[in-house]
């Protein structure tokens, strides 16, 4: 019969992959191959991160020319401009706790993909203006 997959959960610092879950159970590493997904798949789930970031910063600053350029009152264009940018961070909340979750696994190679994956995203989609943050959100 066919067991289902043992799930470890470290509260300590570990660079152990056996029985490595991250964050469900059916995201399981089962060995080498499957651990370099998981990596490749946390880096640019994070670098995605920061492309959020950039793109809500656009619209943010979009939004405040449209504001501030318009003549007479739209309060229609206002809320739909406004109910967007809540998405907007809503979503990036939401993105952001996933990749706590990911670096709550406690595992080195996890949060070393976490950390390559920040890097790459700053690099390809974050302006030299833009504001740093290491905050959950």
């Amino acid at each position: 019969m066919d067991q289902p997959h043992k799930c470890n959960m470290n509260m300590l610092f570990t660079w152990d992959t056996t029985n490595l879950c991250i964050v469900f159970r059916g995201w399981h590493v089962s060995g080498t191959g499957s651990l370099i997904v998981s990596l490749l798949a946390i880096v640019l789930l994070t670098a995605g991160y920061e492309a959020v970031r950039e793109a809500s910063r656009r619209y943010e600053a979009y939004s405040s020319r449209v504001v501030e350029g318009r003549r007479g009152g739209d309060d229609l264009r206002e809320q739909q401009m406004k109910i967007v940018k809540g998405a907007l961070y809503a979503v990036q909340v939401f993105y952001s706790f996933f990749i706590m979750l990911l670096f709550m696994t406690y595992n080195g190679w996890i949060m070393l993909a976490v950390a390559v994956g920040a890097f790459v995203g700053y690099l390809l989609f974050s302006n030299s203006s833009s504001t740093k943050t290491v905050a959950c959100h």
